[in-house]
This record gives structure tokens, C-alpha cells and sequence, in this order.
């Protein structure tokens, strides 16, 4: 990587006291010229002015947002050219920062994926390894770990998909899902997750992970709809014709329930073919309007 690219971390903290003011020193022996961001998430203890006291550039939000909410004050904020996010409660080793580093300019995004042993549960272990495997279905592409808060980013790739970031936990799984359905480099290295040192993790297992659910399959409908529409649409097809051999065995009748099922999968393979369309004309409006900025010179929405 070229010593002349300008690195920033960026760590979302709330009440991280015991643990913020190690995780900077930490950082800045090891990256001396990194730019440090804390983004205090409307703290109710000293996370600020300890954060300020060991050398970050702190940005306080005047009540709790979000930890996505966090990371998109950081990105606003930050000057480097790549960036790095990471959890300010000391669970992951700073030292994993420059392994991740090796891997730039050539990828897009570097993610630091967990391993199994590492998970808080056998429930969030079970859970993660779904998400995995239905993000992997829709970006084609095998993903190792979608909720890691541990990654490394291009900052003009995160300019551009900062509109679509939620303001929870989950922001890790909209960027990953963003990266990859726009033809984007993702790099996944293992990385060892230390316990926590202090409090327990909010992520709700059934509340955040309906969650993470309906922003993969919004996601999925934002850049690949037929990702979605196809399956559906096949599987009421299938019933369709499975209702249809039942009761032509049973009665020799082609029932309402079976034209209904067919005529039902029609319609969804129809607005899937539509939605296909829309999203191939919104990309390619987009990356019309980017390449005008880019040649008269105004500003994209990736500078401002």
C-alpha cells in the first residue's frame, strides 16, 4: 500500500470508560500517524473526555443513535482515504489493523471474519451461519462473517452507499450486501475476537435478527430484485402444479385453488422482471449523472 494514503479509525463507543482510553494508546503506539475518530454515541459517563485525553478526535452525537448511526458520523467526519471501523469495547486487536491494510488498493473492503469459538452463544453462532448462507445467495459470493464490526474501507465506497446505512447494529450487513452486489472487492482474513471487559452485547437474537433478515431481503430487492421474485414465483408454481396433479388424481379436476396458485406466480415472475428492469435504469442513470460530475467538475455525492 502507498505510505501516502491516509488511514482513519473510526470507533462508535457509549459508555466504554474502562476500555476506550487503552484501545486508543494502543492504536496510536502501533499507527503513530492513523487519524483516530471516536464518535461518542451519547455517552453517560467519561467515554468523551477520556477519548479526547488519549489523543482521538472525539465527535459526540447529544443522545444514543445508534452504533450505525455512530459509524456514519465517523464517515462524514474522517479525512483518511481508507477506513477503518472497530468496536471501542477492546474486542478486537488493533494489531489486525495492518494485516487488513496489505490487502489495499487491490480490494475494495477487507473484513475481519470470526470463527465459530469466538461467537457470544451457540444461538448466535446457529443464527450468523443463516445470515451467512442466504447473503451468500444473493451476492453469489461466499460470505464469511456478515454482522463483523472489524473491517477496513475505501472511503469514497463508503460515501457512496452512507444513504443506505441503517442507524442499529446491523450497518455492517447492508454495507457487506452493498459492496458486493455493485461488482465491488471483498476480502475476508480470520481474526481472534477477545471477551468483552466489560457489560454484555445488545443484540437482541429474535429482535435483531428479524432484523438483519428484512435488510438482506431489502438489499437483495434494491440491487438484484429477481434474486427474490424468481424463488417465490417458482415455489407457487410448484404448488400450483403439485395442487393440480392431487386433485386430477382425486376428482379429475383442475381446481380455482390450482388456477389461482399458477396465475399467482405469473404476476410475481412478472413484477420481478419489472423490478429488474427498474433497478439495471436507476444504476445506469446513476453512473450517467456521476461521470458528468466527474468531467465538468462538480462535486459527486461521494465528495461532499
Amino acid at each position: 500500500m502507498n505510505d501516502n494514503i491516509k488511514i482513519s479509525v473510526i470507533i462508535p463507543a457509549y459508555n466504554e470508560t474502562r476500555t476506550i482510553g487503552d484501545l486508543i494508546s494502543k492504536i496510536r503506539s502501533l499507527y503513530p500517524d492513523f487519524e483516530i475518530i471516536v464518535v461518542n454515541d451519547g455517552s453517560t459517563d467519561d467515554t468523551a473526555a477520556i477519548a479526547k485525553n488519549a489523543g482521538a478526535k472525539v465527535y459526540s452525537h447529544p443522545y444514543n443513535i445508534g452504533n450505525g448511526a455512530a459509524i456514519k458520523s465517523g464517515i462524514r467526519t474522517a479525512s483518511g482515504d481508507i477506513l477503518v471501523f472497530m468496536d471501542g469495547d477492546f474486542q478486537h486487536d488493533p494489531e489486525d489493523i495492518g494485516k487488513m491494510l496489505e490487502y489495499f488498493p487491490e480490494y475494495d473492503m477487507v473484513v475481519g471474519a470470526r470463527s465459530i469459538k469466538d461467537q457470544a452463544s451457540i444461538w448466535r453462532s446457529l443464527g450468523n451461519k443463516i445470515y451467512n448462507w442466504l447473503a451468500s445467495y444473493v451476492a453469489k459470493f461466499n460470505v464469511q462473517d456478515l454482522t463483523s464490526g472489524f473491517r477496513a474501507i475505501k472511503s469514497d465506497v463508503a460515501q457512496q452507499f452512507l444513504y443506505l446505512l441503517p442507524n442499529s447494529y446491523s450497518y455492517p450487513t447492508t454495507l457487506t450486501l452493498a459492496v458486493l452486489r455493485t461488482g465491488r472487492a471483498l476480502k475476508y482474513i480470520p481474526i481472534e475476537v477477545k471477551l468483552r471487559k466489560t457489560g454484555i452485547s445488545n443484540i437482541k437474537i429474535f429482535k435483531d435478527g428479524v432484523r438483519f433478515f428484512m435488510i438482506i431481503v431489502k438489499i437483495c430487492t434494491l440491487f438484484s430484485p429477481f434474486r427474490i421474485f424468481l424463488p417465490v414465483s417458482f415455489i407457487m408454481f410448484c404448488l400450483g402444479l403439485s395442487y393440480y396433479f392431487y386433485t386430477f388424481l382425486a376428482s379429475r379436476r383442475f381446481t380455482n385453488m390450482s388456477a389461482l396458485l399458477f396465475t399467482t406466480s405469473i404476476i410475481i415472475f412478472m413484477m420481478g422482471l419489472i423490478s429488474e428492469q427498474i433497478c439495471q435504469m436507476r444504476f445506469e442513470r446513476r453512473e450517467r449523472g456521476v461521470a458528468a460530475d466527474r468531467i465538468f467538475g462538480r462535486p459527486t455525492s461521494n465528495d461532499e
